[in-house]
């Protein structure tokens, strides 16, 4: 799936209730007792609900791949003959139909994941005719006296549901303020995912998509237990810290901060591009552009090399790590004991170092608009 792909799932996800858009939940405890269940369609619910519900599946798709999304390979064998996934098939196809194959895959997924607290599993299902334009001119409207090609699918979000804290409120009966009790609410979704994916306006049955919150957590119990997936998933800060090991470990003396600037200025001229093409997969790279990279940083031949066998070493020969997960395109960071220095990455040459009187120093300009505490200052 591609930005584009994400975009027209997430704008099938509108409160207006024009899409056939039915959901399920499970309220679930600590105990992994279920206190109550819920089946209820979009168009069924007022604007503010099915608001409410349409961010929380929105925030599953939200993110970058090889960040908070992941995409997740099926295999061959899996995908023609396996349980769990004609079991995935079925629940994207046949509209909630089964109640018992759906409540055993809920089950399956509170007995096997490690919930904290209490939890709120909701599935989604919606059918989409990717060939039909509403009037307005917006993809995703169905029109059944025209049918045509249809991609089914299902979101499922994990959601913590946490107890709020007593408060002063306004009683606009009583013309009084009265202590409101502490209620429980439903907090953004942990995890989740998508299955299957949206791709050229079609199933692609043999990948789902996996959202994390937290770039700390893999949940490969969940996806155990919701996509058989065997494989490790390896969280993505996890995969960023690895990629900053090989590279201090392969350059040594030669990892300096106009190698690290010219570095991170061609990742993110690479992202940049990618970004701008919403149709294209997300982009990837390995160890051979990596070590170009490196190469056109300054940095010689012979730690390139180094570089590209360590990363073999980490990653796995022929391995490549999705580009959003290792580029800091947010913030450029250089970081003493007792000082931390941020600017954007894009002004990432502002930032010296310079040996003065034997002393390593770091330098920026201050020629003007300089605060201490908020307060503007001369110098």
């Amino acid at each position: 799936m591609n930005k584009s792909d994400i975009a027209k799932i997430k704008n099938r996800l509108r409160p207006d209730g024009t899409n056939p858009i039915e959901i399920r939940g499970w309220y679930v405890n600590g105990k992994k007792a279920v206190i109550s269940e819920i089946s209820k369609s979009l168009m069924s619910m007022g604007q503010t609900e099915a608001e409410k519900y349409t961010q929380i599946f929105k925030r599953v798709l939200s993110g970058d791949i090889g960040k908070n999304l992941s995409i997740l390979k099926f295999p061959l064998n899996e995908v023609m003959e396996g349980e769990m996934h004609a079991r995935l098939m079925k629940l994207s196809s046949d509209e909630f139909d089964d109640e018992i194959l759906m409540d055993a895959f809920v089950r399956e997924i509170i007995d096997k994941t490690e919930l904290e607290g209490n939890n709120l599993i909701l599935l989604m299902h919606d059918v989409y005719d990717t060939d039909y334009m509403s009037p307005r001119g917006d993809e995703g409207a169905i029109d059944n006296e025209n049918p045509s090609h249809v991609f089914k699918y299902m979101l499922c979000a994990v959601c913590p549901v946490k107890l709020g804290k007593p408060a002063l409120t306004y009683d606009s009966r009583g013309n009084d303020f009265v202590t409101r009790e502490p209620d429980w609410s439903v907090n953004a979704p942990s995890f989740g995912f998508m299955f299957p994916c949206f791709e050229d306006m079609g199933a692609n049955i043999s990948a789902a998509l996996f959202y994390s919150k937290d770039l700390n957590q893999d949940h490969n119990d969940f996806l155990s237990a919701a996509l058989s997936q065997s494989q490790q998933l390896k969280p993505a800060q996890e995969n960023k810290e690895a990629f900053k090991a090989v590279l201090m470990d392969a350059l040594e003396e030669e990892c300096c901060l106009d190698v690290i600037q010219s570095v991170n200025d061609q990742l993110i001229d690479k992202l940049d591009e990618q970004k701008k093409d919403k149709t294209s997969d997300p982009a990837r790279i390995g160890a051979k552009e990596l070590s170009d990279v490196l190469i056109k940083s300054g940095v010689s031949d012979d730690r390139a090399l180094s570089f590209a066998e360590k990363f073999d070493e980490e990653f796995g020969e022929g391995s490549d790590l999705p580009l959003a997960g290792i580029t800091d395109d947010k913030s450029f960071e250089v970081r003493t004991p007792d000082v931390l220095v941020k600017v954007s990455p894009r002004q990432a040459s502002l930032i010296e170092t310079r040996v003065i009187d034997g002393v390593k120093y770091i330098l920026i300009p201050a020629d003007d608009g300089v605060s201490v505490n908020g307060i503007n200052i001369d110098i």
